[in-house]
């Protein structure tokens, strides 16, 4: 299994965490970025756990601030070769930040993806199909759109685009995110726990993957070896990755 989005930066039991995951099976880890001070925490756990560990930069509209946003842009430019991803990066409508400034800075991001070649991490709350729009106009190749909870007409869109979305532990208590994750093929599902968050009072660590992989395999009523072997095998095509046996 790959947890392809983990907030790993935001943990104080890194190196327990990471035995644990090894132990349940986890082959790799994306960790991501949020904002500069994050971004520096990714990339260094990431020269620490060579081959395991695997940093997304980001800057998550949650963390836009104008006048922050030229240092987050520039780190993100400066540093988008040591990393397997821009991510996680989007758009927020339920926050104060206004929809002009996070429509920027998303646009300005996704450049450098492009011009990068890198695939990008999508958090679009409230905000799904200006969040999809900007993608396609920006003519990103590659991008997942992280716990995707918005209108299925538009998952249709995002499918036939060759995009991906991603499963959760939320598939155990969610009768929206298990439709949606029904309808997807699964060549293009990826798993993650978007680590630390709390589902339903249990704190998620990347080990709970496992969880994922069940619920993706009940729903779609295949053998979990398969779905673990697909979705491995999605996340070495989307992030470009040779993970270790």
């Amino acid at each position: 299994m790959v947890d392809s989005h983990a907030h790993l930066d935001e943990l104080d039991d890194l190196p327990e965490t990471l035995q644990e995951a090894k132990a349940a099976g986890v082959r790799g880890i994306i960790a991501v970025g949020i904002n500069i001070e994050s971004n520096e925490k990714v990339l260094k756990m990431a020269r620490a756990n060579i081959q395991y560990v695997y940093p997304a930069i980001g800057y998550h509209p949650w963390e836009i601030r104008e006048d922050n946003v030229e240092g987050n842009l520039t780190y993100a430019r400066g540093h988008v070769e040591e990393c397997v991803a821009i991510g996680e990066i989007g758009l927020d409508y339920k926050i104060k930040v206004k929809k002009e400034l996070q429509w920027e800075v998303f646009g300005e991001l996704l450049d450098i993806a492009f011009e990068s070649d890198k695939p990008v991490i999508i958090h679009c709350r409230y905000s799904h199909r200006r969040a999809f729009e900007i993608v396609k106009e920006k003519r990103i190749k590659k991008a997942v759109f992280h716990w995707y909870s918005g209108p299925i007409d538009l998952l249709d869109k995002i499918l036939s685009s060759g995009y991906f979305i991603s499963a959760t532990p939320a598939l155990v208590y969610s009768p929206l995110h298990q439709e949606e994750i029904r309808r997807a093929p699964a060549e293009q599902i990826l798993l993650e726990t978007d680590t630390p968050v709390n589902y339903q009072g249990k704190e998620v660590r990347p080990k709970d993957v496992q969880i994922t992989l069940r619920e993706v395999a009940r729903l779609k009523g295949l053998d979990p070896l398969a779905v673990s072997q697909q979705t491995t095998a999605n996340a070495s095509f989307f992030f470009h990755i040779s993970f270790p046996s």
